[in-house]
């Protein structure tokens, strides 16, 4: 798929790498749906994306509430006049321990608060948004063909301390590989991308002795940049072959 003139969706997009993603589409000539839940960053956004001849509009919604994703979508199709690609970016981290134990004493829990919070942005919005954008792709696959892009994470594999984002993560894997399944006969294609650690603002947040030892686990030396993950989705929307699978893009990290 050409990227130029078409609507790609963007959850999670007026920061970090839905933003990211989103200036380097722009610049191939792509129209611009940016959802997410803060207005003020998504005015900014809007307003740094802005261009004569490429259209970008941004939605306040929160991927988690049914009603508020069917009204959004709705609102792009008719805005835009047709869906696309969605990159389903939207994601949270709510990190602890499942049992926290001191002394051979449990002192502390997961709580379940803290487990669905995760479930529900990072899995149940996945599902919401990908369902509602396959509608609108199928409504339109006579004249266009569809692709939908999961951000997964390397941790979907596991990670200490990241019951809720790990199980999330995989689950959005999962989901990638049914929905290519079904959704194939429809010329839609469905892919994931697993992301090592990226360099991010979060990651620019840790202590320099954390970074250090997090870098030295990669066999590049070093994070991965935003620039090089959205170069991974235009790899994906581009190649008309690759349907049902993630890409690990990890800077070769050792486990």
């Amino acid at each position: 798929m050409n990227i130029k003139n078409k609507t790609i969706v963007i959850t999670g997009g007026a920061q970090g790498l839905g933003f990211s993603m989103a200036k380097s589409f722009i610049k191939q000539g792509a129209h611009i749906a940016l959802i997410d839940m803060c207005n003020q960053q998504l005015d900014d956004a809007v307003i740094e994306l802005s261009s004569d001849i490429n259209k970008v509009i941004s939605y306040v919604a929160d991927v988690t509430k049914e009603d508020e994703v069917i009204k959004t979508f709705n609102l792009i199709n008719n805005d835009f006049g047709s869906i696309d690609i969605l990159i389903n970016n939207a994601g949270i981290t709510r990190d602890g321990m499942l049992v926290k134990v001191k002394d051979d004493q449990v002192v502390e829990r997961m709580s379940l608060k803290q487990f669905q919070s995760v479930i529900d942005v990072n899995l149940t919005g996945v599902f919401l948004c990908g369902r509602e954008a396959a509608s609108y792709m199928i409504e339109n696959s006579e004249v266009s063909s569809g692709v939908i892009i999961n951000m997964s994470s390397i941790c979907r594999a596991g990670n200490i301390g990241q019951t809720n984002y790990a199980a999330s993560k995989a689950g959005v894997v999962a989901l990638t590989t049914t929905w290519a399944k079904e959704l194939g006969r429809f010329n839609i294609r469905v892919g994931a991308i697993a992301p090592g650690v990226i360099d991010t603002q979060m990651t620019r947040a840790m202590k320099p002795q954390a970074q250090d030892r997090m870098i030295q686990g990669t066999s590049v030396g070093r994070f991965g940049s935003a620039d090089e993950i959205a170069h991974t989705a235009q790899y994906i929307i581009e190649n008309d072959f690759f349907t049902g699978r993630v890409i690990e893009i990890d800077g070769g990290i050792r486990i």
